[in-house]
């Protein structure tokens, strides 16, 4: 499984809601974290959002009511959400979902900074 290492926990329940526009995910180790879309987006791990080495990321705008159109597995590894924005280059892996799960609080917190600090809204 490209991507993984042996430790690497897996996903046993993907749930998508679209409604309340979160991704809940069940891991085999017991983990269970519940992914707003919105922070999917903003965390996305393509290029288009993570640029190409430290210090390129591109600071993602006016996300706060973003959809999900389809979640399409890759491989036994990972998923390609499809967002309603056209955005569908991120491959969240296991490893990648697990990471940003359990990171999600201070993640989100450095996140709404960088918004604040650049002045720029949630919203479009």
């Amino acid at each position: 499984m490209a991507g993984l290492s042996a430790s690497t926990p897996i996903p046993t329940e993907i749930e998508i809601r679209s409604q309340s526009k979160v991704i809940e995910i069940a891991f085999s180790n017991g983990d269970k974290f519940s992914y707003p879309f919105e922070f999917l987006r903003v965390y996305s791990p393509s290029a288009e959002v993570q640029g190409h080495g430290p210090g390129q990321e591109v600071l993602q705008v006016g996300k706060r009511n973003i959809g999900i159109k389809e979640v399409e597995p890759v491989g036994n590894y990972a998923i390609k959400p499809h967002f309603d924005d056209e955005h569908n280059t991120g491959i969240y892996s296991w490893d990648y979902l697990h990471k940003i799960g359990t990171h999600q609080p201070e993640m989100w917190a450095e996140y709404l900074a960088r918004m604040e600090k650049a002045n720029a809204s949630r919203d479009k």
